[in-house]
């Protein structure tokens, strides 16, 4: 991940110098597209609803973890006194169920990360076609992402360049004031 920013570094460094050359001016600009989600409307809902999934596929899986508690007691509890062939249905009985069971978690698992992606496209879209639009409005070749993956892509940033705010205003979102700044994130000027 690090040569894959500081490859970025590197090549907008490039494009900047090589613009720089043949044009006036480069402008680049950075958001801080988390906090841009989180001060959208659409960010309770989303979370909202993916709680709701949530909760409701993990009573589904509790709920079947218990049936198949149950049934391992009942074998164990029984397990003398059982004949062969009782014993070896309720042995490929419980064995069927864990199966079942950890289908069910993985399922659960990819039916959460479909439904994320399914809210969030629309945001991601709405988002996008706004930072593009604040880009052209306002000048800027460039207009990065302040972290990906929890790595700041921006080391340094004057907070004149930070057009997150600009675009919720485009989206109709009045900016609630940034939380003071973590490490690692660019010092504000």
């Amino acid at each position: 991940m690090r040569k894959l920013v500081s490859l970025l570094v590197l090549t907008l460094g490039f494009f900047a110098s090589q613009a720089q050359t043949t044009t006036a001016s480069v402008k680049i600009g950075y958001a801080d597209v988390d906090y841009i989600f989180s001060q959208m409307p659409e960010a309770k809902q989303i979370d909202s609803d993916l709680k709701a999934t949530q909760t409701m596929l993990k009573n589904q899986i509790e709920g079947k973890a218990q049936e198949f508690q149950k049934k391992l007691q009942d074998y164990n509890a029984n397990l003398n006194t059982m004949l062969d062939a009782v014993r070896q249905n309720t042995e490929r009985e419980l064995q069927q169920m864990q199966q079942n069971l950890e289908k069910l978690q993985q399922d659960a698992q990819t039916t959460i990360q479909n439904k994320q992606t399914q809210l969030m496209e629309p945001v991601y879209k709405k988002v996008g076609k706004a930072i593009e639009d604040v880009a052209k409005e306002n000048g800027f070749t460039f207009v990065l992402n302040q972290q990906i993956g929890g790595l700041d892509v921006i080391l340094y940033g004057d907070e004149k360049m930070d057009v997150s705010d600009l675009v919720l205003k485009k989206m109709g979102v009045t900016p609630a004031p940034k939380p003071e700044a973590k490490a690692g994130t660019p010092p504000k000027q």
